[in-house]
């Protein structure tokens, strides 16, 4: 597993650099964000642990501008900052977790682990950057999905649905954590718009879209991707 570091401080850099490759990752380092991003839009990582104040390109400015290019890697976001529109923030722009300065090594591990799980990667056949169910092919870098040799035209909505069920695969989501987690913080659609886009989805990817093999509705709590 392969994890890109993205710090300006120095003894942290090396601290967590020789915990990680003492657990078996590989680990890059940056020291300020518009290298960070040059080298996460470049190449492949299981997972960025992206410090928040860095010099020439924040922390938020590169989660964002890597999720525009639709690089999918869970990103882990630290900063020395404890305020709850920092944490709904760096959310917002697509980061997958959020860890306050200073921390314990030992917590930084077990969110390492806990993302890792979730992500793509861990699927048997499947990598960070794809996924496959079915006749399905999904790029998530490329944000491109494939079924049956054949393009499938998604919206951004519809598509980041899609991704958070599968890196959640076997969770049961009920709408409203589908909401926040898809649709962000200060959104307002109703539930009613959850019900809308698994709908699309199904119909688009689903071989028989009223008797859905992949996305799947659990009667009273909400939806899972079965895959």
């Amino acid at each position: 597993m392969k994890i890109l570091l993205v710090e300006d401080e120095e003894g942290l850099i090396l601290t967590l650099t020789d915990r990680l490759r003492s657990e078996g990752f590989e680990v890059e380092t940056a020291s300020d964000g518009q290298s960070g991003f040059d080298l996460a839009a470049a190449n492949s990582y299981d997972l960025i642990i992206l410090d928040v104040m860095m010099p020439k390109k924040n922390g938020f400015d590169v989660c964002r501008d890597l999720r525009q290019k639709g690089i999918s890697t869970p990103v882990l976001m630290l900063t020395a900052k404890g305020e709850t529109i920092d944490k709904v923030l760096g959310l917002k722009l697509g980061a997958d977790d959020y860890l306050t300065k200073p921390f314990e090594v030992i917590e930084l591990m077990a969110r390492i682990e806990a993302l890792l799980r979730r992500s793509p990667a861990m699927a048997n056949g499947n990598g960070a950057e794809g996924f496959r169910f079915g006749d399905v092919a999904i790029d998530f870098k490329r944000a491109e999905v494939v079924r049956d040799n054949e393009s499938v035209e998604l919206s951004a909505m519809e598509f980041k649905l899609l991704q958070y069920l599968i890196e959640n695969r076997g969770q049961v989501h009920s709408r409203d954590q589908l909401l926040d987690a898809v649709w962000g913080y200060d959104a307002m659609p109703t539930t009613r718009t959850v019900d809308v886009h698994i709908a699309w989805l199904r119909q688009k990817l689903e071989a028989n879209p009223r008797h859905p093999q992949y996305i799947q509705t659990v009667h009273g709590l909400g939806y899972k991707f079965a895959g």
